[in-house]
């Protein structure tokens, strides 16, 4: 009786120690550096855009060019604008019509 208690023990307790150990591949996935921006939160969940998508070179706020990475983006009068950061994108939602000549429009 004893041999299948310990045998049960060892098996859930493998079990347990297995799942502990497993990874997110996700990072990992991106294959194309220029065409990709990323960011990665605190939490270390990365959220990548596709800067095909957008519809500006640079960071309306900041003039930093969208290629080296975006954080969030806005959609302006049918287009889709990419910020490097959240606050970039919350002062360009403050005056927007101010702020949009210098997202260098590509459509």
């Amino acid at each position: 009786m004893r041999k299948p208690t310990i045998t049960l023990f060892i098996s859930v307790t493998m079990f347990l120690i297995a799942c502990g150990n497993e990874t997110n591949n996700l990072a990992s996935t991106t294959t194309n550096s220029d065409a990709m921006a990323t960011m990665t939160t605190d939490t270390a969940i990365e959220k990548t855009y596709d800067v095909k998508i957008l519809d500006n070179k640079k960071d309306p706020t900041c003039g930093m060019p969208v290629t080296a990475g975006v954080s969030d983006t806005a959609h302006y009068k049918n287009k889709v604008i990419g910020f490097c950061a959240t606050e970039c994108k919350a002062e360009f939602l403050k005056n927007p019509e101010a702020n949009i000549a210098a997202a260098e429009l590509i459509k």
